[in-house]
Parts: C-alpha cells; structure tokens; sequence
C-alpha cells in the first residue's frame, strides 16, 4: 500500500508508473483505493463509476477498469455534502459529518472488493488517501491505516520534497503513527526531487535513524507527469499555463469544477494556450474560445460564475464572435434554465441559464453512466467517451445536435455554430475531431499514444530511481487470502 505524508505527494502517479512497470514483467497487476474524494471519475464498462486515477492506474496495468478498484467514493457537492458511491453506484448524499459516521460501516465492502481483486492478481497495488498522520480522522478510518491492519498489508510512505521539509514530513508522520501502524511500514519514497539526489544522502541518514525504515528510492521530478489525467483540482490550483502562445482558449475554474481531464488532450497541442482562469481574475478578451467544463453542482457553480462576471464576460465574447463550448454542466448551463427541484446536486432551485442555446435542464432521476461513441454531426468526425450526468435536458435547439452517439443524438449547436454543448466526455481526445474544430492551430501528437508513451516512461523513470525488488519483496499475501 502506498500512503502519503499529505494530499498529492504524488501517490497516484507512483502507483500508475509502479503497475506499468510490473505488468511490463508479466505480472498481472491490479490497482485499488478503498476510498477516494474527487469529482474527477471514469465510467467502467458496466457502468459503474470509480475515481479517474483508478482507471489510468489500470490503464498503466494494462488491464479494464472495474467497480473493485474504488470501491468508496465521494464527489464534493455544493454546501459542503458529499455524494457517496458505493461500488460504482451512488448510495447517497451526506454532509461531512454524517461521512464520518456512514464510512466506517463500508469496510467489509471494502474488504470484499479488494479480496476479489487479490484473487485474480499477482501484485495489487494499493492508493491511500490524504495522509495516516491525519489522527483526528483514524477512528473508523478505511482509506488509510485502518484498511492497511484489516487487510493485513504492507505500507510505503510517499514524502513531497518539491513543498519542503519532506524529513518532517516522513518522521512525524511515523511519530504519530501507532505501534501496530509501524510494523506495516514497509519503507518509504521521497518524491518530486529536483537537482542531485546525493545532496539528499544525510536527510536519508536523518530519516534511518529517526524512524529505522529503509528508502527504497529518491524519485526525481517527472515532468510529464502532467500530459496524464490528474486525479483532483489540487492539480489545477499548482498547474502552470499550459502553451505560451497560439489558438488561446479560457477555461473558468469553477468550485465544483469535474472531470477536468477533458482539457489535457488541448493542453497537450503545441499550437494552444489553454488559460485556467481562476476567481479573481476576468476572462482574456483575446480568447478565440472559451470552454465551461463539468460540474459536480451545476447550480452552485452557475451562481459563481455569475459573481466573478464571467456570465458578463462570455456573453461579450460571444457578441465579439468567438466560440463557446459547454461540456455536461457547462452544457447545461448555456442553456435559458436549470432547475433542481428535488435537490439532486445541493439545495433544491432553479436559475437562469447563460441563455446562448434554446434548451432547459431539470436534474434529478438516475445518473446516466455509460461508455459511448459515436461522431460528430458536422464533418462526420468519430468520438468517443463516456457520459456521468443527472437530468433530462429539453428544447428546440435539441433539433441541431453536436453529435450522434450510439444512434441517438447528442448536444446542441447554435444557429451560427459558434456555440455548442454536449454530455460526452473525453470529446477533444479524438484526434480527428480535435484537430477540426482547432484548425491550423492544431498540430499535436496522437493523444492515446502520447499517453501510452508518458505510462511508459514514467515506469521506465521509477525503475531507474526506485528499488522495484525490494517493493515487490515487501508485499505479501493479505491477511485471511486463501
């Protein structure tokens, strides 16, 4: 099990480039994170839903994602709920306090889904969340050292040297670790170092003496790490602009911001400079595009647009002819209403919409999840992706829809095609359709095969700086395997 010291010490990626390297050497390899919080998630074929970071990590393994992966999941919604999903599906909305009290009874769950896991594997590779020094939070824990003792797991601790004091870090996390927490702990890794590692030789010393765990590596800094989905907005808060010039497009960073993947495909195109605007700040008046992403809580995030201005600001943009495109939330919210009369995403309401698309939203009912293809109306581009959406979307302007999915259509396009909204996630990795609605602008790689190439090398880097034997040695059969 790889823990960390903090939230996005890098636990996610060491263990996609940990599963790419191992499958690499003929072991079946499956990842696992009992519980995870993000609004970043993937559809499995079966259409459950799990965290993004899971289905890249089983990517990397080489492998389909499944429900089992992430068996707890909850998406932050407006007014400081959470939904939950239980085995891919949603069981319900909770505040944080009420989290606190439901989770722990989810453990057997857990416990059952990692043990189907483990029974079709070699090696499974397990994610912790935040951090075990998070005391407070160790009663009925089941993310971190609480699933690592009922399952009888061995643990690696991950320490952020790029955000300092990574000895601190990686000596009071054991401090405040139990008797029986420190006997799982297996070793440790500090992440994200940049210059010569053997400037670190005395902090290794340091870390030995204070804790007795061995290093099992000093990974340095990988910085094509960010051409891979991400799996939290942490990373959008410490992630530079992207491009440096070109076909600008402006993306407002809302609070519920979800699913935000869908950008790294334009990210990734030299010819782009794709700008998060954060709160605070105006959308560039020179943007060809702009781009409203998904949302966990359409409404609540509706409304912040609406106080930073940006409602003001995509509508001039719109007057001065530059294009809008709304993906899921974003979608729904170009259109003239949304209501939520049940409070599916918060407190029930109903607003306006931007009003740039004759359509009306009313959430609530069932979450669509499924995988899904199909191509695009205009040009007849494929696409392909998945959709992870509450509510029935209406209107005259369903008539000129973006796309065709699975025999059925999909979104809605202006009169004058300069706006557009769909539900399909994952729309900008088609290449072909990418490339079209980019122009000249768009002159990048193949993104599935820049994304493969990125696994790749970010296995081949850990196998450089890590001790692979000494890690696959650490792991043993969990406790109660057969």
């Amino acid at each position: 099990m790889i823990q960390g010291t903090g939230s996005d010490v890098g636990k996610s990626l060491i263990v996609a480039g940990l599963a790419r390297a191992f499958a690499r050497q003929g072991l079946a390899v499956r990842p696992f994170k009992p519980q995870n919080m993000a609004n970043n998630a993937a559809v499995t074929a079966d259409g459950g839903e799990i965290g993004r970071a899971q289905a890249l990590q089983a990517r990397a393994a080489g492998i389909a994602p499944s429900r089992d992966m992430n068996p707890v999941l909850l998406k932050p919604q407006a007014g400081g709920e959470a939904q939950l999903v239980v085995g891919g599906r949603v069981r319900g909305r909770y505040s944080a306090r009420d989290c606190r009290a439901v989770l722990p009874a989810l453990l057997p769950e857990v416990l059952a889904a990692f043990a189907r896991l483990a029974a079709a594997a070699d090696l499974v590779l397990v994610e912790g969340a935040g951090s075990p020094a998070e005391i407070n939070l160790r009663p009925g824990d089941i993310a971190n050292m609480g699933f690592a003792e009922a399952a009888g797991v061995p643990v690696v601790l991950v320490g952020d040297i790029e955000r300092g004091g990574v000895i601190a870090q990686l000596v009071g996390t054991v401090a405040l670790l139990t008797e029986a927490e420190r006997a799982l702990l297996a070793g440790y890794i500090v992440n994200k170092f940049r210059g010569d590692s053997r400037l670190f030789d005395g902090g290794i010393a340091a870390i030995g003496a204070r804790t007795g765990l061995a290093c099992l590596g000093v990974v340095p800094w990988f910085a094509a790490a960010a051409r891979l989905p991400a799996e939290d907005s942490m990373a959008l808060a410490a992630s530079p602009p992207a491009g440096g010039g070109g076909l600008k497009i402006a993306v407002p960073v809302l609070p519920h911001i979800a699913n935000f993947d869908d950008l790294d495909p334009l990210r990734a195109e030299p010819g782009v400079e794709l700008v998060l605007v954060r709160p605070g700040a105006a959308l560039p008046r020179d943007a060809a595009v702009v781009i409203l992403p998904g949302s966990k809580a359409t409404l609540a995030d509706l409304a912040a647009l609406r106080r930073e201005g940006w409602d003001i600001d995509i509508l001039a943009h719109r007057r001065a002819g530059g294009r809008v495109v709304g993906l899921c939330g974003g979608f729904q919210m170009l259109g003239r209403s949304i209501a939520d009369p049940g409070g599916a995403e918060g407190e029930p309401g109903e607003a306006r919409g931007l009003g740039l698309l004759d359509i009306d939203t009313v959430l609530g009912g069932d979450k669509r999840l499924a995988a899904v293809a199909g191509h695009s109306v205009a040009g007849g581009l494929p696409v392909a992706g998945y959709e992870m959406h509450l509510g029935v979307t209406s209107g005259p302007g369903l008539a000129r829809p973006m796309l065709r999915l699975g025999g059925r259509d999909d979104g809605a396009v202006s009169a004058d095609g300069l706006v557009c909204g769909t539900y399909l996630h994952g729309l900008f990795a088609a290449d072909g359709f990418r490339r079209h609605f980019l122009g000249t602008a768009g002159g990048g790689p193949d993104y599935q095969p820049l994304v493969e190439a990125t696994l790749d090398a970010l296995a081949d880097h850990l196998a450089q700086h890590l001790d692979l034997a000494a890690l696959f040695a650490a792991a043993r059969q969990p406790k109660g395997a057969a």
